[in-house]
């Protein structure tokens, strides 16, 4: 029986605690001991990644205990209600099911009288054919030319999640041939973004993408009127020129101003649909319908993985109580993200809003105050930009800052140059494995400037290419480690009540229903 306990009444979160000790970095990544502990603390992920921990303050006696929390806390069973069907989203009263987007992990799922796996399923091939008939001239602009450009409009989990895909595999795309139409990406309700994106782009030959579950997102449908404005003002018909993304009972799923609609459903939350038609239509229209499925199969390889039970074989569980350990016992509350790729570099915006919003939690799944930290501020950007950045703060600043780098052996490109003895992607990879050991060893100096406390502990996800198994196997990753930490604090990880009050508060103001400092605020700012 699964029992839902917060973690400060756990025996093994005590245990944790009482341990009173701090693994000293600077000692055990040192010398031939560094190089074992290197080969030792690592392991294997999906779509051959590795996810290698020796750079974090463990050792054996901590990672012991951080099985034991794992068995008390019922992770791997939590995880299986999950897949199976459980209601874990208490919050709004609804099943969790973005992992059935990319395949059966256990007992089929029925809700609403539907099989949920068969109708993603169904979304999916229905996005595919559309996409196929778009690549092969049959659906066309009313002059008979083929749409060059799509365009997502969207904000949140519509946008961060597709927009960081979509640039992951843009350049790989090129390389391999599979670039059938551009993409561009409209989010923010400030005029400008759509402004900017509307004149770069082939308007005739431009096909968009409305994205809202609802169908009533504010952002989003003022930023479709903005488009179908533009649209109609160059002589066009904008029910040419869109598809509709949202729920089957939304305003947008049977209206004649859209070309096609494809479905999602209330068990799908916006930071987790990038593997639902969320991202699967902007995606298998840019790079193709069968590159979008390779993409899904390294997604569900990773959490195949996650159901591992034994800590040590799992990766996501690991990193997520590894990341436990440093929140709660080290009092870490920071954790930057720190891709050595620069297809990743909208990759730790997602990661921002997967976690913060999911663990971004001060009550329990039943609504009770916890009186221990939750998810930690998530902050990156791509190296080796950062390390000319903010990398200062992260070498020498007063608070210690846990690190996730991640790595690949091969660019996408298939390009690269000599200079001075090596390649760009030598150089690359050779600064991702200084920092590592930088961060984690410091080093002394009679002058104060150049001296490095050092003990700064990272991780790192190291894996051969940035290919659409990679991908996925790497949102994947990410998306389970969130739910195992969810776990561990008793948290409803899958809703964002945070989000709504400020867009009530906006209504108020567009409606002039305001007082006080709200109404202050409004005349500053011309409202």
């Amino acid at each position: 029986m699964i029992e839902w306990k917060n973690l400060d009444t756990l025996a093994a979160y005590e245990k944790l605690k009482s341990l009173n000790r701090r693994v000293k970095l600077q000692d055990c990544m040192a010398g031939e001991s560094g190089a074992e502990r290197v080969a030792k603390y690592s392991v294997p992920m999906a779509c051959g990644f590795a996810y290698n921990y020796a750079a974090k303050a463990v050792d054996d006696e901590i990672l012991d205990v951080l099985a034991e929390l794992a068995e008390e806390a019922q992770l791997t069973e939590k995880y299986a209600a999950l897949y199976n069907g459980a209601m874990i989203n208490t919050g709004e009263k609804r099943l969790v099911l973005h992992q059935l987007t990319r395949g059966q992990l256990g007992e089929p799922v029925v809700a609403d009288g539907v099989d949920k796996r068969e109708f993603y399923v169904s979304q999916q091939k229905k996005a595919a054919d559309f996409a196929r008939k778009v690549h092969a001239g049959e659906i066309t602009n009313a002059a008979g030319e083929k749409f060059t450009t799509v365009v997502q409009i969207g904000i949140g989990g519509s946008d961060l999640g597709p927009r960081a895909m979509y640039l992951a595999l843009e350049n790989w795309a090129r390389q391999n041939g599979c670039c059938k139409l551009e993409a561009r990406f409209i989010s923010n309700v400030d005029p400008d973004d759509a402004a900017n994106v509307l004149k770069t782009i082939d308007l005739p030959r431009s096909l968009f993408v409305l994205v809202s579950k609802s169908g009533t997102t504010l952002e989003t449908l003022t930023n479709e009127s903005f488009v179908k404005d533009a649209l109609r003002n160059a002589g066009l018909d904008p029910a040419k020129h869109m598809v509709a993304v949202t729920s089957e009972t939304s305003p947008l799923a049977k209206s004649s101003d859209y070309l096609a609609a494809f479905f999602m459903d209330d068990y799908i939350g916006g930071r987790y649909s990038s593997t639902s038609c969320v991202g699967g239509v902007v995606l298998s229209l840019a790079f193709g319908p069968e590159i979008f499925a390779r993409f899904l199969d390294g997604a569900h390889a990773a959490d195949l993985t996650a159901k591992e039970p034994e800590l040590r074989k799992n990766p996501a569980m690991l990193d997520a109580l590894i990341g436990l350990y440093e929140r709660n016992v080290l009092g870490l509350p920071v954790t930057a993200v720190l891709p050595y790729s620069q297809a990743l570099s909208r990759f730790p915006a997602h990661l921002q809003q997967l976690d913060m919003e999911s663990n971004g939690k001060s009550v329990n799944r039943f609504g009770e105050p916890v009186r221990y930290s939750t998810g930690p501020v998530i902050f990156g950007e791509p190296g080796t930009n950062g390390q000319h950045s903010f990398y200062q703060l992260l070498h020498q600043g007063t608070d210690i800052v846990p690190l996730q780098f991640v790595g690949f052996r091969k660019n996408q490109a298939g390009m690269d140059v000599e200079i001075q003895g090596s390649s760009s992607q030598q150089k690359l990879c050779a600064n991702v494995a200084a920092q590592i050991m930088a961060f984690a060893c410091g080093k002394d100096d009679e002058n104060p400037n150049k001296s490095f406390a050092g003990g700064r502990p990272s991780s790192i996800i190291i894996g051969e290419q940035l290919t659409p198994e990679a991908l996925g196997a790497l949102l994947a990753h990410f998306e389970n480690k969130v739910m195992f930490q969810g776990f561990c604090w008793n948290l409803n990880s899958f809703d964002q009540e945070g989000v709504q009050l400020g867009k009530v508060l906006a209504k108020r103001v567009l409606a002039h229903e305001t007082d006080g400092a709200l109404k202050a605020y409004s005349e500053l700012l011309a409202i």
